[in-house]
Order: C-alpha cells, then sequence, then structure tokens
C-alpha cells in the first residue's frame, strides 16, 4: 500500500485558497479514480482503492493545516507503512504558479503543514510533491493574506493545470517510484518551446 496525503484547511471557506492546493490535488486524484471519501479516521478523510495493480490509500488531515502530523503519524503506523510508502502533497510560495516539484526528502521550507508532519514522523525522509502557488506581487500583503485567499481568474487556470499534472505525478510516483517520477514531471512544462527556439536566437550576425 501506498499512502498519498494532500495538506489544506478544512471547510468551505478554504476551498479555493491557495493553501488548499493539496486538498484539491488528492480530491482530483480521487474523482478521476472513481473513489468516494469515507467517514473520518484518525483526524482524517480516508478513501481508498487499487490502481493499476497498486493499493492507495488517500487521506486528507481534518485538523487545521498547522497540525497536520497529528492525523498522518498515526495513520501511517496503523497500516504499518514505512516512509517509503508515504506522498506527502502542499502548495509552495517559492514555486511559480504552474510548477510542480517533486523531491525525496528535505525540510520542510516553511510550509507549516509539512513541518508538523515531519515532526510527528521524526523525520523528513519521505516524498513531498510541491504544487506553486508563487509569491505575492505586492509587496505590502502578508503571506498569510496570500496563501489564504483565492487566486484572479488568470492564476486558477494556471494553478488548475498544475493540480492536474500533480495529479499525474501522484499516479506515477505510486507506480514508477521517486526517482523516474522527478525525472518526468520536475521540468518546466513551458521550457520545450523555448528550446525549440534558442538555436535560432544563439545564431552569430550573418550566419
Amino acid at each position: 500500500m501506498k499512502l498519498i496525503v494532500g495538506l489544506g484547511n478544512p471547510g468551505e471557506r478554504y476551498t479555493q485558497t491557495r493553501h488548499n492546493a493539496g486538498f484539491r490535488v488528492v480530491d482530483e486524484l480521487a474523482e478521476r479514480l472513481g473513489w468516494r471519501w469515507a467517514a473520518s479516521r484518525e483526524r482524517a478523510l480516508v478513501t481508498e482503492g487499487v490502481t493499476a495493480g497498486q493499493k492507495l490509500l488517500l487521506i486528507k488531515p481534518t485538523t487545521y493545516m498547522n497540525d497536520s502530523g497529528r492525523a498522518v503519524a498515526p495513520l501511517l503506523r496503523f497500516y504499518k507503512l514505512t516512509l517509503a510508502d508515504l506522498l506527502v502533497i502542499c502548495d509552495d510560495l517559492d514555486l511559480p504558479v504552474g510548477r510542480v516539484r517533486l523531491r525525496e526528502r528535505g525540510s520542510p521550507g516553511g510550509q507549516n503543514g509539512l513541518g508538523s508532519v515531519i515532526t510527528h514522523l521524526g523525520s523528513p525522509d519521505f516524498a513531498r510533491l510541491r504544487v506553486g502557488i508563487g509569491r505575492p506581487a505586492n509587496g505590502r500583503m502578508s503571506i498569510i493574506d496570500y496563501v489564504l485567499g483565492i487566486p484572479p481568474a488568470e492564476d486558477r487556470v494556471a494553478l488548475a493545470e498544475s493540480e492536474a499534472r500533480a495529479v499525474d505525478a501522484a499516479l506515477a510516483w505510486a507506480a514508477e517510484g521517486t526517482q523516474a517520477t522527478m525525472n518526468r514531471f520536475n521540468t518546466d512544462p513551458t521550457a520545450a518551446p523555448r528550446l525549440k527556439k534558442s538555436p535560432v536566437a544563439e545564431q552569430e550576425p550573418g550566419s
């Protein structure tokens, strides 16, 4: 079994906020697989099933973001899973909107939900998939107001595209492992058109 966790805040008021990107990814993943969320278990909503021969458990902590580890750690122990079986999906201020990035391990990088998971597990050695939300263009806006705000229409489109890409990456992680998935999904999806133009741009005058 593999455990995939989406981080976010419970409640309707947070549903469309930037900070709930992790929730939206696992919601879309469950919808794509045709699974329904079950009753709360160990402070989390849970759904599970089998896809491509791999049993998956999806969870959304019903704690607030900063206490996410209180839901994740007990479930990992209950199902007798190891850190290698865990993928945590969360938003990331330091990635531009539209990008996703998978890492094998690492620090929380200021993401408090991820920090809580690390604290309660006692280790940072688990995979995490970050969905870029960018930073506020207006330097006067606080980070809290930004992450708990609803993005404008143009950003919502890009964010929805990156969340769909994160769903693909989560399924690839479950089937192929972390390294193969990193190779496929950590590239900038807009890089290919730029690379096609680069040979012309680099021609010397008169060539």
